[in-house]
């Protein structure tokens, strides 16, 4: 005898209906009951149990949601403005006019995409954090005090042990009593409609205050703070984190009390040798012919012999105190220097021929480094880095840094030399001078060795030369290929200025008639 299917309970009155749910004892009967519900074309259907279900989703016919394409786009709109805004800030556009700041970083181009990716990667997830979160509520009608499905207290065990499938009245094809009527039918144990929750709508009081309390108090430390930077105090400084606020930390060339000699800057340890450039000899590490050194200064050479090696230096090798060897004068020449006003406001004494006279020291005049193509391409890419944030990218002295110095008055700043000045050109300044300069400083430009290798500074130097060269080069000097391009453009300029020049003319003629 075939058990016959319970009649569906009910529950009527007269409230609006929200839905009508269904109570289901197994997973089977409540899958085949959502495929019957999907069939039937109600597309305003959802499940609940008490634990996940495998294939619900298909078998109520719901379709993808739109919350990734939502995250897509917050992200996309975090990736450009993130690149907008470095690429504005950097000089690059007008976007942001009057607050561009063209600040080149160790040679670093304006539009440095590598050098963008942190930025724009936190500003992405960000976005797209807030385009999921918030698009979440949307899409789910939040935040709301209530939901309809609560007031049934049966509900309750769709945590438990039991299913419910649920038609809402918003379907097109809903009808109340044929919703129950098609949930019976598929098994339904109990049907109730769902009626719309009667209870306040109105956000309690208790919770307003609540929340106004907490904006009100949150926001005292930034009003503490906008306070602390429009008015002024006479109380000393509130230090969070004194340690670093009292850092012993010093920047390069600037006295301390922590060493005996009192500079900041350490030297290197005597015998020091770099890594790779043990096989280079001291000609080459020092720009000096070390040979003719030691014939006419003897304890000089055994000096700087001992600081490129670990040999020690005999007590009737040592220089007199009273006549310091150059290569220690460079090195020390920024702290000396600066109790010096003259010297801090001009690099002259440098390069006047009475100091080249005064200086036996034989140099090396011929680059050891062997000059090619790559070589001046990597001394050029070194000094864009290294050097040309205080000399320029042309070599005139007029880098970013000296500009922004002349632009706030630095006092203490000392302009950087202009490379196409004839004191610093190979006949007076030799190569090898230039490459002492570049490893231990001068003035206030610190000493290098420690962050360029020998063979990079002396590559720098050979660039430097072709840099000098280029002023006082021809058409003839040009390559082929780029030749025809260069007189192109001369003949653009030429005729450029030939017609600025007639229209200035006529301009000329018109007033001086009109007079």
């Amino acid at each position: 005898m075939t058990e016959s299917q319970p009649k569906p309970k009910t529950v009527a009155d007269d409230k609006k209906v929200h839905g009508v749910v269904a109570e289901f004892t197994d997973v089977d009967s409540l899958l085949a009951a959502c495929r019957r519900v999907r069939d039937a074309g109600y597309t305003k259907a959802d499940a609940f149990t008490p634990f996940p279900v495998h294939g619900i989703d298909t078998a109520l016919g719901i379709k993808p949601t739109i919350l990734p394409w939502i995250s897509l786009a917050a992200g996309l709109t975090g990736t450009t403005i993130a690149l907008l805004m470095q690429i504005s800030l950097n000089g690059q556009t007008d976007l942001f006019e009057g607050i561009q700041y063209p600040y080149i970083i160790s040679g670093k181009p304006f539009i440095s995409l590598p050098a963008f990716i942190p930025v724009t990667f936190e500003l992405t997830i960000l976005l797209a954090s807030f385009g999921t979160f918030f698009g979440m509520w949307a899409l789910n009608g939040l935040p709301r005090f209530s939901n309809p499905m609560f007031t049934s207290p049966r509900f309750d065990r769709a945590t438990d042990d039991t299913f419910f499938l649920f038609l809402d009245a918003k379907d097109s094809r809903f009808d109340e009593a044929g919703a129950k009527a098609l949930l019976g039918e598929l098994g339904g144990e109990f049907v109730e409609p769902v009626l719309e929750d009667d209870s306040s709508k109105v956000i309690p009081k208790g919770l307003l205050i609540t929340l106004a309390t907490v904006i009100c108090l949150s926001s005292i430390p930034a009003l503490a703070v906008l306070r602390m930077r429009v008015t002024k105090s006479g109380s000393p400084r509130f230090h969070i984190f004194p340690d670093m606020d009292f850092s012993p930390s010093k920047d390069a060339q600037q006295t301390t009390s922590l060493f005996a000699d009192g500079r900041a800057m350490r030297p290197d340890v005597p015998g020091t040798v770099r890594r790779g450039e043990m096989d280079w000899d001291l000609n080459f590490k020092t720009g000096i012919d070390m040979d003719e050194l030691a014939s006419i200064d003897a304890p000089r050479a055994a000096q700087l012999v001992a600081l490129q090696s670990d040999v020690a230096v005999d007590d009737e090798d040592k220089v007199a105190a009273e006549e310091p060897a150059a290569e220690e004068k460079t090195a020390d020449e920024a702290t000396t220097e600066k109790s010096d006003p003259a010297a801090e406001t001009s690099d002259a004494p440098e390069n006047t021929p009475v100091a080249a006279a005064a200086d036996n020291t034989p140099w090396l005049t011929e680059n050891p480094l062997e000059l090619s193509e790559e070589a001046l391409a990597r001394g050029q890419q070194q000094f864009n880095i290294y050097c040309s944030v205080c000399h320029g990218v042309n070599g005139r002295g007029n880098g970013l840094v000296n500009r922004r110095a002349q632009q706030i008055l630095a006092t203490t700043w000392t302009p950087p030399s202009n490379m196409h000045d004839p004191t610093l050109y190979s006949d007076v300044y030799p190569d090898g001078k230039l490459f002492s300069t570049i490893t231990n400083g001068v003035r206030k430009m610190p000493g290098y060795a420690s962050q360029i290798k020998a063979k990079d500074r002396w590559a720098i130097v050979a660039y430097v030369r072709a840099l000098q060269a280029s002023q006082d080069a021809t058409l003839e000097d040009v390559p082929g290929p780029q030749r025809s391009e260069i007189e192109k453009e001369q003949a653009d300029v030429q005729a450029k200025l030939k017609a600025a020049a007639e229209a200035e003319a006529a301009k000329a003629a018109e007033a001086a008639e009109a007079e």
